[in-house]
């Protein structure tokens, strides 16, 4: 169907398709009432009388609208017109990573690649503090703005969840060239799962290729179960050794050994930027021993763990994926097989599986403590405190999430599994501390003990000794509540680089700028007259050489700009000034036919020679005047003053006495 022309809820007027995905269609469209181009994301209408995926595409607006980050695609609206499910998203002018990466057919430089990163982990920090898990980063859902800015977009298969985890369920969605072992298996993902698919994405960016490639979806997602990945400075060895070590750490198939936290992995990368060499990556030994061969279900009524018979590279192979390579068209009906599983959620195990009794798990989040307990016990299920936490929103002894979650149609468990449940302790009250001034850790401290949370943001100051807080965003003595977190800006001194000034009075513009530029300072360019002076050249700069200043220091040069000259031509109508002669003006006396013309500029002679008196246009011959300004012209007939005039030659060029 094409709706451009169509307008959509009496505001979106669509004006041209620019995209397609796996369960939408993508618009420009007119927002009438903002008078703005939004985009506009329709859901196809193949899935417009599947029930369940509805749900999920009004669960992406419900889930991304809540997130508010400048690396986030911002969602604006969503609507229903007849069958039409859509959603009206920020309009982003740009490329995806992607295509990005295909143009470039090779390596990225590694700086923009980690900014990229940074912005990429940022984003993801802000969706998991909302308990939102993005399940499909890849560099098709990134897309890098004209002024370079990294947005994530396609929070389709995002689920909002009340704690950090999130079932596996549905059909296998994204790309399997970016999941994660857990995901590639059917198994639990969380936070962690997001930054392996981080980690995949500064792989491709930074060796041109993805850690893992093979004929069939299937054994893609067995390599990123039971293989190790060749480190990416093996492929790149211009990628700085902290870098290598980041992604190494971010592709643990052990989700212990991996970043634990966007927030953390945030921290390596900035600290990378600026020094690139560092071994400030705390890294694990891990070996990975052989499994039975076998795949079982665990508790949640997931598939385990894919055997691996490797523990590193080098040793022999698995059982399985030798039976894989010899047998290709086999494993890729198998593979089938293995996808369909995962689509189930688990409840088909491929290899081995039991089959034991499941019960419905209920929906106690929102319950008190009490009634909780009551409702998982009735189910013939464990309940168990994970912990309490002051929250906000939920009242004191009521539950604040749950785990598993409970996910209407998908939450069949096993008898006598754990529901694990978080309590709220209430609105707890705190007071920020004043910490402007104090050395980063003195800082940590104080806010801590305040049952605070504290955020450091790092950036160069000129008057703020490095390692202490220059600011803070939240007042001192301000009343907020306990958990909140207060960023505080933290010194790294000055990281501004000084510069020797060098002379540049004689040199032409352009080479006095060039060779100021080149130092790292911001050049200013005036102007004024020397007529002593060639046209063009530096008289002064505002900076004496020999001085030292900072990198990026403002800087004024004087330049010698002679006032351009122009010409203009006299013309004089002699008959006009002297009356002229006829044949019968006397009979008696001689005729005077002749006169002597004489035209000065600005006292000098330009014209002196008899003429005719009845000439009407004397052109003054060499006479022309050559000036930048006013020339006064005076005309004299037989030595008497006839005329004057002050003639402007930026205005006039040519000029007429009579």
């Amino acid at each position: 169907m094409n709706l451009e022309g169509k307008l959509l809820g009496n505001r979106y007027e669509m004006i041209e398709k620019v995209g397609n995905g796996g369960m939408s269609t993508v618009y420009k469209a007119m927002d009438k009432v903002l008078k703005r181009y939004v985009a506009v994301k329709i859901l196809r209408d193949e899935f417009t009388t599947d029930e369940e995926f509805i749900k999920r595409f009004e669960a992406e607006a419900q889930s991304a609208a809540r997130l508010t980050d400048a690396n986030i695609v911002s969602i604006y609206d969503v609507g229903v017109e007849g069958n039409l499910y859509y959603i009206v998203m920020e309009l982003i002018q740009g490329k995806t990573l992607k295509e990005i990466i295909i143009e470039e057919r090779g390596p990225l430089p590694w700086k923009w690649s980690i900014n990229v990163a940074i912005q990429i982990a940022s984003a993801l920090e802000t969706a998991h503090r909302n308990n939102i898990i993005h399940r499909d980063i890849k560099p098709h859902n990134i897309i890098i703005t004209e002024d370079g800015i990294a947005k994530v977009t396609d929070f389709g298969i995002a689920k909002a969840v009340s704690n950090s985890t999130i079932t596996a369920f549905g059909t296998t969605l994204g790309s399997v060239h970016y999941f994660s072992p857990e995901h590639a298996r059917g198994g639990f993902t969380d936070a962690k799962s997001d930054l392996y698919s981080l980690g995949v994405v500064m792989y491709e960016m930074l060796t041109g290729k993805v850690p893992f490639d093979a004929d069939t979806p299937v054994s893609v997602a067995l390599k990123h179960m039971q293989e190790e990945p060749e480190e990416p400075i093996e492929i790149n060895p211009d990628i700085p050794i902290a870098i290598n070590k980041i992604i190494m750490k971010a592709l643990q198939k052990d989700t212990t050994l991996r970043y634990q936290s966007a927030t953390e992995m945030l921290a390596d990368l900035k600290q990378s930027l600026k020094n690139p060499d560092g071994d400030f990556v705390e890294e694990f030994e891990y070996d990975r021993t052989a499994r039975t061969q076998k795949i079982d279900l665990n508790e949640y009524g997931e598939i385990e763990d894919i055997p691996n018979s490797r523990s590193k590279k080098g040793k022999k192979e698995g059982k399985l994926k030798q039976f894989i390579k010899r047998h290709k068209a086999l494993s890729t009906i198998v593979g089938l097989i293995l996808l369909f599983a995962l689509s189930l959620g688990g409840t088909l195990a491929v290899l081995h599986f039991t089959n034991p009794a499941e019960v419905e798990m209920p929906n106690v989040v929102g319950l008190s403590k009490e009634e909780a307990q009551k409702e998982v016990e009735a189910a013939k299920l464990k309940f168990e405190i994970q912990r309490e936490e002051y929250n906000k929103e939920v009242p004191e002894g009521f539950v604040i999430s749950q785990e598993p979650t409970y996910m209407e149609r998908f939450n069949k468990v096993k008898e006598g599994s754990t529901v694990k449940v978080v309590i709220s302790k209430g609105q707890e009250k705190a007071i920020v501390p004043n910490v402007k001034g104090k050395e980063r850790e003195e800082a940590k401290r104080l806010i801590e003990e305040a049952k605070l949370k504290v955020e450091e943001i790092e950036e160069t100051s000129k008057t703020v000794k490095e390692g202490f807080v220059i600011s803070q965003e939240t007042d001192p003595d301000t009343e907020v509540f306990a958990g909140d977190t207060v960023k505080i800006h933290i010194s790294l001194g000055t990281g501004i680089k000084e510069v020797t000034v060098v002379s540049v009075i004689g040199q032409t513009e352009e080479n006095a700028k060039k060779a100021l530029e080149a130092l790292g300072l911001k050049v200013t360019v005036s102007y004024e007259e020397n007529t002593n002076k060639d046209n063009g050249v530096v008289l002064k700069q505002s900076i004496d050489s020999g001085k030292t200043v900072d990198e990026g220091t403002q800087i004024s040069i004087t330049v010698n700009k002679l006032a351009e000259k122009k010409s203009a031509t006299v013309y004089v109508n002699v008959k006009s000034i002297t009356g002229g002669y006829t044949e019968t003006d006397n009979t008696t006396t001689t005729i005077k036919k002749k006169v002597k013309l004489r035209v000065e500029a600005n006292g000098e002679t330009i014209y002196n020679q008899e003429v005719d008196k009845n000439e009407t246009q004397i052109d003054t011959g060499n006479g022309k005047i050559v000036a930048t300004g006013n020339v006064t012209v005076k005309v004299f007939i037989d030595d008497v003053k006839e005329r004057e005039r002050d003639i402007d030659v930026r205005t006039t060029n040519t000029y007429t006495f009579d």
